[in-house]
């Protein structure tokens, strides 16, 4: 249920997108992970779920970092070239195809950025489902 080890394509916004997607996948089948892996009441003594619901947070968390990472390093990335672009565009202030370029990163800087609220949103509602199911079998760790 980890992250896949697939690189962040910085480059290609839709390629970015679609490995964010695969490395969603545990969030998206959170609902999924906890009906099948902690208990009802009636089959209570037959799993522990304290455990469980630990090893199901610190994996969820590993990948909720892994991709805030990433998707940090790609913003980082962006602003630095889009930072090249403009110490061209200041000498050769004529140049369309600069613009162009410029204009291009900027976009994609701020498709970026806005894939930090979706991963926000994301976190959020996953952490939400796994407090209403592991409340009573597990209690994270409070970040400081």
């Amino acid at each position: 249920m980890a992250a896949p080890a697939r690189t962040l394509n910085c480059e290609d916004f839709s390629m970015f997108q679609e490995v964010l997607r695969v490395m969603r996948n545990i969030d998206d089948r959170i609902v999924h992970s906890l009906n099948t892996t902690v208990p009802t009441v009636s089959f209570s003594g037959k799993v522990d779920a304290s455990e469980t619901c630990k090893q199901l947070y610190e994996t969820m968390m590993e990948a909720h970092l892994t991709r805030d990472k990433a998707i940090k390093s790609c913003i980082a990335q962006t602003s630095e070239v889009m930072g090249q672009l403009r110490e061209e565009r200041a000498k050769d202030s004529d140049s369309l195809v600069l613009l162009r370029q410029l204009r291009k990163e900027q976009t994609k800087l701020k498709m970026m950025q806005s894939e930090l609220n979706v991963e926000e949103v994301v976190n959020d509602r996953s952490l939400k489902v796994f407090s209403e199911r592991c409340r009573i079998h597990y209690t994270p760790p409070k970040v400081k």
